[in-house]
């Protein structure tokens, strides 16, 4: 469950701190408020592609941090398979420098996307606007 997110330098957001609720959590908002916005960040602490044109002020590095309560989803496997130090407490850390290179961190160890990618898939599901065409798509075709 995500229990704290920090965005600096993303696209327009200077900077942004957010603790969800443990139960729902709904964003809306009118057309051009930043819930796109908001969610490609997120996106980007899952392993999304990042891009350094997303850069509020591109003379600064953009950072997105997600902390994390992992004591009920068993990913005890998945940190010894990649050689992290497991806790219930799981911070996800995505930098992306003004010259463009992306580094990912899981507790502070530095890893790979596809690593950030296993982990942040077992963590948080997006669920977007008609999702609910989809399913029905799946079912009736």
């Amino acid at each position: 469950m995500l229990v704290d997110l920090r965005i600096r330098n993303y696209a327009l957001i200077e900077q942004l701190q957010l603790q969800p609720s443990a139960l729902l959590n709904i964003i809306t908002g009118e057309t051009g408020a930043g819930k796109s916005i908001m969610l490609g960040a997120i996106g980007l602490l899952l392993g999304n592609r990042a891009d350094s044109r997303m850069l509020f002020d591109t003379e600064k590095k953009c950072v997105i941090e997600g902390q994390f309560d992992i004591s009920s989803y068993q990913l005890q496997d998945i940190f010894e398979a990649e050689d992290l130090d497991y806790d219930t407490q799981c911070i996800l850390r995505r930098e992306i420098s003004p010259a463009g290179k992306s580094r990912a961190f899981v507790n502070d160890t530095p890893v790979t996307l596809e690593t950030l990618r296993n982990i942040g898939a077992n963590l948080m599901d997006i669920h977007s606007q008609h999702d609910t065409l989809l399913l029905g798509m799946l079912f009736f075709n």
